[in-house]
């Protein structure tokens, strides 16, 4: 029996375990859960139901913050905005009034700005918990959408913004990273110009996890490009400082588009007045590469592991200053 560590359980496990023991079959389902997809999507009268939930673990500044965040960005995914949301908030012992309005206040503020509705949940003080953990279900409902297992063999894969977004504002606190964690803006617009086959949100494992995990989604391989890929020079000093790599630096805030060959000029002018978007590689009919520096070519077997938890498994006492 393997032993799971922190982060994501292995897709191989997951297969095995959540996603085959899935309850009672419904004919609502119109998306089912699969390894890499960012939300589910259930048929409710003549619309679709999108939803996602996430949970903030390794965090405790601005956690309420996150939560909102990271959840909305799932959703994001399908073309359209989150409109509404719950939460599950669960306090460490000894948390008293101030500390839950702290979280309360940064989840209402988060919503506020990105028009979400928060519209119940559950809260608790937690035995045994050190830390909080937020857990957020955001929704909206749609006429139409696309996922991450709707990618194309020839599409570019196109990237907004830099690398490793999420685990340079955790680790650094800078209030601009922080900021640009949302990808509702960007989402809608590509998905507004056409020629967009398939989004998924950078979360855990970074722009190369991701990639894996759509590519994994949709049935397809892919080239990645390392030296494409846009890295601020705070995150690359943070990796250089900690030994990690941003290409595998949880990222939320980066989105990855798979944008039909030859019309990239269409998506980029659509994104061009709200962020940058950069082509990094493609999707192809098989296979899963890494490029490097100078051509050499790295079969990716598997999702990686996230740098941060690597860095806060190595540094036990990091975690309590987050």
């Amino acid at each position: 029996m393997r032993t799971l560590s922190q982060g994501k359980i292995p897709i191989d496990i997951l297969n095995s375990t959540f996603l085959r023991l899935t309850g009672a079959p419904s004919g609502a389902i119109a998306t089912p859960p699969l390894a890499g997809l960012d939300f589910a999507a259930l048929k409710v009268g003549g619309k679709f139901m999108i939803i996602s939930a996430d949970p903030v673990t390794g965090v405790v500044k601005n956690i309420g913050r996150y939560a909102i965040s990271v959840s909305a960005n799932d959703v994001a995914t399908s073309g359209s905005r989150a409109q509404f949301a719950e939460s599950v908030v669960l306090l460490p012992e000894g948390a008293d009034e101030g500390y839950a309005l702290r979280i309360a206040g940064q989840m209402d503020s988060e919503a506020k700005k990105l028009g979400i509705s928060i519209v119940g949940g559950h809260t608790e003080v937690t035995p045994g918990l050190r830390h909080p953990i937020v857990v957020v279900t955001a929704f909206s409902f749609v006429e139409r959408y696309i996922s991450s297992r709707d990618a194309k063999a020839g599409d570019t894969i196109m990237m907004t913004k830099t690398a490793g977004l999420e685990g340079t504002a955790i680790l650094s606190g800078e209030e601009g990273f922080l900021n640009s964690l949302g990808v509702a803006d960007e989402a809608v617009a590509a998905y507004g110009a056409g020629f967009v086959n398939a989004m998924h949100d950078c979360t855990e494992g970074g722009v190369l996890g991701a990639v894996f995990e759509m590519s994994l989604a949709s049935g397809l391989g892919f080239e990645l490009e390392e030296e494409k890929v846009p890295v601020a020079p705070k995150t690359l000093s943070l990796c250089n400082k900690l030994k990690m790599d941003p290409l595998k630096l949880i990222a939320s805030g980066a989105l990855l588009i798979s944008v039909k060959g030859g019309r990239e000029h269409e998506v980029a002018a659509a994104l061009s007045p709200i962020c940058q978007v950069t082509p990094v590689g493609r999707f192809t009919e098989k296979g899963g590469f890494l490029i490097k520096k100078g051509g050499k070519r790295i079969l990716q077997r598997a999702a990686p592991e996230d740098e941060l938890w690597r860095v806060l498994a190595r540094s036990p006492g990091r975690r309590d200053r987050l």
